[in-house]
């Protein structure tokens, strides 16, 4: 298949208007408390593809 594009959803977790906050989506996980952030194994998977295809 010639794929010439992939689109994340979301960079960082969010707020959704059918789920709130019960859902986490996105590449990173936001501490809605203290604001950290942290890569999520989507992140890392996605990362490693874009490194092996030299785009990272």
């Amino acid at each position: 298949m010639d794929l010439r594009g992939y689109f994340v959803w979301s960079l960082l977790d969010n707020w959704e208007w059918a789920a709130g906050f019960t859902q986490r989506f996105g590449l990173v996980h936001v501490d809605f408390d203290s604001g950290e952030r942290t890569p999520k194994s989507s992140f890392r998977w996605l990362r490693s593809l874009l490194d092996a295809r030299g785009r990272g």
